[in-house]
């Protein structure tokens, strides 16, 4: 019998405390008056932030307005025992320079990588005794491609070739996250000394043409086409092409056959952990301990976190530049900047008084595309899923596969494609998109002996009902039921493992981390909001019409991800602007 953790009976809800907080409150000492930087929240992206500018000498303060630091990258113990990445699951993305720079490693970081990383089995009889099919993927090419051929010989052949291809384009993208957009506005109308500054930013666009030589226009095509269309000219079996896909559909209201889509896939592929490119992992202790690293390296160079203190208003003075901010007491604090890791939505619609923001400006602000599909569902289980597919050792210990992010209802971009179609008619999808992970199956520390932590991303569900209906406990229970129900027919036994559950709808994830629309990237990853355009064409540079303020979270480039380099790309401006004022 496998291993459970027996006497765990707790209700099917949602424990409202959480367990699991920051330690940085007060982390150097009292509040005092004045500081030369105010970030605003702690998120991973103003944690960044607030640590690369403490260590340049710039005496900085963060506040957060919940009792835990991390934003989306936060560890909570939603239910007694069981200690989940409550949003944000995985971690590749977070740019190589900051592990280093901020030194994460002796603040704590541990991570888990994965390998193999991708399982998506299928759903179909087994004959003459065999377990249906699978396809598991991992770093070793060779297996993959013995994988793969189970579908198509051909495809098999062809997968290291696409590897490749995708490879090339990873490594032109890539040079382009660490650094500031094209400053068109100082291109434009800045004096000669600043239009001279200027170019040198069109470098790293150059050096992407030129890795990409005369393919460019197939690059092209991966950037702006439906993914599908991409996919289709690599690959014939569908399996493949779906699991693919999800990348290219992962947080966004898009489907496989929406043009742009290719980006987000490319997003979700140039990563990487360790040396190892294109790895994905866990985050020893959740995700929550990587933000405590990040707070730790801020800390320990002499910044200032502060967890429930709540800032209500951005000071401006009678020049129209920023001074400070103004808590929800009443408090108020004084400093030559202030960056905000909230949204540009409420950062610029709730925070910043309007008078002094063009009127063209907010109204475009308030116009960003915040579409979400996502609803998380957090669940505690007492044994490990039993896969038909993969079934379980007799012992109940991992296997390779549980470690993987296991996508189910994934077999075909159809399917992908009617899960999508569904949410636009206002409709949770009926036979949802699923990934789930179990990163207790690599970190004991999450669970009781025995039991597991389980994260399920799911998508699509519109933020808005059909009909007029709300995400009430009886709609949220209702999608979380249907969820159980496709888990449990890939793994016989899930529903009766389940002893809690934690289910966060678009409307939950906006009303707990401040995400609009409960969108992950803050507004959406598509080419409209993308580099110059991110958060808004001629605004992309972190700075704003009102000097003095900076937007340094997932809603400035480049965009949404555990990634950082939005805190780290806003840090060198402001400091580039200190030192100049």
């Amino acid at each position: 019998m496998a291993a459970s953790c027996g006497g765990l009976g707790w209700a099917l809800r949602a424990f409202p405390r959480p367990a699991w907080r920051g330690t940085h409150s007060g982390a150097r000492g009292r509040l005092m008056p004045e500081y030369d930087a105010v970030v605003i929240g702690a998120g991973h992206n103003g944690l960044v932030a607030a640590a690369y500018l403490q260590r340049w000498g710039v005496n900085t303060v963060v506040f957060e307005r919940r009792c835990v630091i991390g934003g989306a990258a936060v560890t909570e113990e939603i239910i007694p025992g069981f200690k989940f990445s409550r949003a944000s699951y995985l971690l590749s993305l977070l740019r190589p320079q900051i592990y280093t720079d901020l030194e994460l490693k002796k603040h704590g970081l541990r991570l888990h990588l994965r390998n193999p990383y991708s399982f998506t089995p299928m759903q179909e009889e087994g004959t003459g005794g065999k377990v249906p099919r699978s396809l598991l993927l991992g770093t070793d090419m060779v297996e993959n491609q013995k994988q793969i051929a189970q579908f198509s010989p051909k495809d098999a052949q062809a997968f290291p070739r696409y590897e490749e291809f995708m490879n090339r384009l990873v490594s032109a993208v890539d040079p382009l996250l660490d650094t500031v957009p094209v400053d068109m506005v100082a291109f434009q109308c800045g004096s000669l000394l600043q239009r001279l500054k200027s170019l040198s930013t069109l470098k790293p666009l150059l050096q992407a043409g030129l890795t990409l030589g005369a393919q460019l226009p197939q690059y092209y095509q991966v950037l702006t086409a439906p993914i599908t269309k991409v996919l289709d000219q690599w690959f014939e079996s569908e399996p493949l092409k779906a699991t693919l896909a999800t990348d290219a559909v992962i947080g966004a209201m898009t489907s496989p056959h929406t043009p742009g889509s290719g980006y987000v896939l490319l997003h979700h592929v140039m990563g990487g952990l360790e040396g190892t490119p294109g790895a994905w992992g866990y985050v020893q202790g959740g995700m929550g301990a990587l933000s405590d690293a990040i707070a730790n390296s801020a800390t320990a160079h002499g910044a200032s976190i502060f967890t429930e203190k709540t800032v209500a208003k951005v000071q401006v003075n009678s020049g129209g530049r920023v001074q400070g901010v103004v808590l929800q007491d009443g408090t108020e604090v004084r400093s030559k900047v202030v960056l905000s890791n909230a949204s540009p939505q409420i950062t610029f619609l709730k925070l910043t008084p309007q008078e002094w923001l063009p009127e063209e400006f907010v109204g475009r602000i308030s116009q960003l595309d915040t579409q979400s599909p996502v609803t998380k569902i957090n669940v505690a289980i007492d044994r490990l899923p039993n896969f038909l597919a993969m079934p379980n050792a007799p012992g109940g210990q991992p296997l390779p596969h549980h470690q993987c992010s296991i996508h189910l209802n994934c077999e075909d971009t159809c399917l992908l494609h009617q899960a999508f179609q569904d949410a636009m008619d206002g409709l949770p999808s009926h036979r949802p998109m699923i990934e789930l992970c179990i990163p207790s199956s690599l970190d004991p520390t999450l669970a009781p002996p025995g039991c597991h932590v389980v994260s399920l991303f799911t998508q699509y569900t519109p933020y808005a009902l059909a009909g007029g209906k709300a995400w009430d406990e009886q709609e949220r229970n209702a999608y979380a039921d249907k969820v159980f129900d496709c888990i449990e027919a890939y793994a016989p036994g899930f529903k009766s493992s389940v002893v809690g559950r934690d289910i966060l709808t678009p409307p939950d994830l906006e009303r707990i981390f401040g995400l609009p629309g409960g969108n992950i990237f803050h507004c959406s990853m598509s080419l409209d909001q993308l580099y110059f355009a991110r958060p808004l064409p001629l605004h992309s540079s972190y700075r704003c019409p009102l000097p003095g303020l900076y937007l340094c979270g997932s809603g400035a480039h480049p965009g949404g991800g555990v990634m950082g380099a939005a805190g780290h790309n806003a840090a060198h401006v402001v400091f580039g602007d200190l030192k100049s004022m």
